[in-house]
């Protein structure tokens, strides 16, 4: 059974009125936990879609490629997506389901606001309802401030160049500080650590962009300070 397969049976348990504790209560252990993840993104993607009034084809697009889903799942796909946008569970509900999913483990939610943050920065523009959804879901995760502001700052363009703030650092830390950031981070973005936090293979390619963006952020830091 494909993973897509499993998605669509397990949203279509909550379309049919199944209770969203109970889905997500039998996605909890390894292998499902992906499953539970993808859906994730796939519910809070949906719903954020409509966040600006309108979901657009690149936003559709943006969640195929978080995905990496091939033509032959393709429409398997679009079918999880549509019955994302349909249910009416609200998208707080989801968050905290998912917050109470992945306790103790902050970096699978700050995986899963990355996918959030693509899809939302699919179409070119940052729409203030998608930004106050993004805050929402955030706070809701337990992610503070500054976590949001580092966040925002990779995806959202013009909306803070600094590169501590990438790093999650202050404006006055030292080189050394910088760099032992830099490096927790190249750490904990390791495609085998990655994988060890049941992060779906398909959304393993958000990694990529992350790096990017840490690597330039040391090396403006490094240099200036050189």
């Amino acid at each position: 059974m494909s993973i897509w397969t499993r998605i669509t049976e397990a949203l279509s348990a909550l379309t049919s009125g199944e209770g969203l504790a109970a889905v997500f209560d039998r996605l909890r252990t390894p292998p499902e936990r992906s499953v539970a993840f993808t859906i994730a993104v796939i519910a809070l993607g949906a719903k954020m879609a409509k966040a600006d009034g309108l979901v657009t084809k690149d936003e559709v697009t943006a969640f195929r490629e978080v995905f990496q889903i091939a033509e032959a799942d393709a429409g398997q796909a679009a079918k999880v997506f549509n019955l994302a946008r349909q249910d009416v569970t609200g998208f707080d509900d989801y968050a905290r389901r998912i917050a109470t999913m992945f306790e103790g483990q902050p970096q699978m939610l700050t995986d899963l606001m990355e996918g959030l943050f693509h899809i939302a920065m699919a179409d070119g523009f940052y729409h203030p309802n998608e930004n106050a959804f993004l805050e929402e879901v955030c706070d809701i995760f337990g992610l503070d401030e500054a976590d949001f502001a580092t966040l925002k700052a990779r995806f959202v363009p013009n909306s803070s160049p600094l590169p501590h703030s990438v790093l999650g650092i202050p404006p006055d830390a030292t080189r050394a500080d910088a760099r032992k950031a830099w490096q927790k981070l190249v750490r904990a973005n390791h495609p085998d650590a990655l994988i060890a936090r049941g992060l779906p293979p398909e959304a393993i390619r958000l990694a990529e962009k992350r790096m990017i963006d840490i690597n330039r952020a040391w090396e403006t830091l490094s240099g200036k300070a050189a």
